[in-house]
């Protein structure tokens, strides 16, 4: 047990390093001057950088450095002051690595959101303090909530523009905090800041000695996110055979992928599905070293004592606490098409390394992000609509709840004529 616990605290700390974080909010809540203001205030951006959002802020008659400038990177959307496809930045910290998913306002992007936000450990929420707590927060909320975020940081931007008032403060966190208990948000951090003045962002701000919680990077640094994994369920959906032919690795075999659940070791008991062939690991190798363990999300291939059958799109977990094969899925889907998603329609379904066809059984209901409703009478999914869905596929898939594990309980539905991607679904449960 002592083992098991001092290999589940390696893993952690390991992982802890690097924070996915996706920011969400009305149009003009000051989202991109946020991350303008991160990068800057942390020094993340190199001096000519700065010199040229400083010159483009004067040529647009701005009397202060347009910060928004240094995210906005699309000539359309510089155009028209809005962010609109996801712009993934980078940016490091002596304490923490970051991945930045700059995720847009507008409703009809709502699939933008949903795409930057599956991956994220965290959702940063902005509002205006001027407007309080709007419809899009509550939706970017209720979608951070579905996604199984497990973090939710709600920023009270412009602070600057309501005096630093506590009482305005107090009643968007009171508002929110009510709002939130309809949702699932395990964790919920409320930050007062000013990203154009870069009160509370990087340095705790004069202006609010009412506020005794933590500056915005500082939460980031330190909010524990490693742990947030599953690191009981071995998962290790196989995504390539190795066999290298040559006369330094002659008879190697091994199966190349990422681990999506559990600590795998030399040693361990393990079944390969769907077949429930059964063997040991022989040994765990990265690059050219062999490895004492393995654990999300780190890709690595393993090596199994016994020749089993193993191929692409199989899974390796533990024999106690295997997935099921499930032909019957039960999921939420996030709609990315024009065209609608009716029942009897066919699409290719994309699980983990796997993929197979599917047909719509059913659309149980379509759900209003805004208030939560369940409409029972449209029996259809239109463009950035979220809905419960019922599929049936060909083969099938060793999938978990979503609740359970964000990567083996979620999928992708594809055109197959187009080869476009037209949905994103997270599994209720499969029977």
């Amino acid at each position: 047990m002592a083992a098991e616990t001092t290999t589940h605290q390696t893993a952690i700390s390991e992982n802890a390093d690097l924070l996915r974080f996706a920011t969400a909010g009305s149009v003009d809540d000051g989202k991109s001057t946020l991350i303008g203001r991160l990068l800057l205030d942390s020094k993340s951006i190199f001096e000519d950088q700065l010199e040229a959002v400083e010159t483009t802020s004067k040529g647009k008659g701005y009397d202060y450095t347009d910060l928004a400038l240094l995210t906005d990177g699309l000539r359309s959307e510089r155009e028209q002051g809005i962010t609109i496809d996801v712009a993934y930045r980078y940016f490091a910290t002596p304490n923490r690595k970051f991945i930045i998913a700059d995720t847009p306002g507008h409703v009809q992007y709502t699939r933008n959101m949903v795409t930057g936000a599956s991956t994220a450990d965290l959702g940063l929420v902005l509002v205006d303090a001027r407007q309080g707590l709007t419809e899009q927060s509550r939706r970017h909320a209720v979608i951070l909530s579905l996604l199984r975020v497990p973090h939710l940081v709600l920023a009270v931007n412009k602070m600057d523009l309501v005096d630093f008032s506590e009482e305005v403060y107090n009643k968007i966190h009171n508002e929110f905090t009510q709002f939130a208990t309809k949702l699932n948000i395990p964790d919920l951090e409320v930050i007062p800041i000013s990203a154009l003045q870069g009160d509370n962002v990087v340095n705790r701000s004069e202006h609010m000695p009412w506020y005794e919680g933590p500056s915005l990077m500082h939460h980031l640094e330190h909010v524990h996110v490693a742990s947030d994994r599953d690191l009981v369920d071995v998962r290790f959906p196989v995504q390539y055979v190795v066999r290298p032919k040559s006369d330094e690795h002659h008879d190697y075999r091994g199966y190349g992928g990422q681990v999506a659940g559990g600590v795998l070791k030399p040693g361990d008991e393990v079944v390969v599905l769907p077949s429930g062939m059964t063997s040991k690991i022989q040994g765990i190798d990265l690059h050219d070293k062999e490895l004492a363990e393995a654990y999300p999300p780190m890709s690595v291939t393993v090596r199994l004592e016994d020749d089993v059958d193993v191929s692409r799109g199989d899974m390796i977990a533990r024999p106690a606490n295997a997935p099921k094969p499930s032909q019957d899925i039960d999921a939420m889907i996030c709609w990315m098409t024009n065209e609608p998603l009716r029942p009897r329609q066919k699409l290719a379904i994309k699980h983990t390394t796997r993929t197979a066809r599917a047909l719509v059984k059913d659309v149980q209901y379509r759900l209003d992000v805004n208030t939560l409703h369940r409409d029972q009478e449209t029996k259809e999914l239109g463009l950035n609509e979220i809905g419960r869905v019922q599929l049936r596929t060909t083969v099938p898939l060793l999938c978990d709840p979503y609740s359970k594990n964000r990567t083996t309980g979620s999928f992708i539905l594809i055109d197959e004529a187009t080869g476009v991607t037209v949905g994103a679904g997270m599994i209720n449960s499969g029977s």
